[in-house]
């Protein structure tokens, strides 16, 4: 075993990557109206086949659901979030 610094790797642990960007940092990921529930439980019934916009925190957390990406995006823009692509 080596202590080479280019062969070293640092590791994170979950709790430490779950509070990476909290409260800084949001994606918007598309969702269709069939999965709102399991992200909004308390959210009314919607007709499927709707494609919709959630905004979710780093850490995953739902923030907003919307019908355009383009809302999603103000909404993280007004609350000084940083949006970051999620592939």
């Amino acid at each position: 075993m080596t202590n080479d610094p280019e062969t070293t790797k640092t590791v994170m642990s979950a709790q430490a990557f779950a509070g990476l960007g909290d409260g800084e940092i949001a994606y918007v990921k598309p969702i269709m109206s069939e999965d709102v529930n399991e992200l909004y439980p308390g959210a009314p019934p919607m007709q499927p086949g709707m494609r919709l916009f959630a905004l979710h925190a780093a850490d995953g957390t739902p923030i907003l659901l919307t019908d355009t990406r383009e809302a999603a995006i103000a909404n993280a823009w007004s609350q000084e979030l940083e949006m970051v692509s999620v592939h």
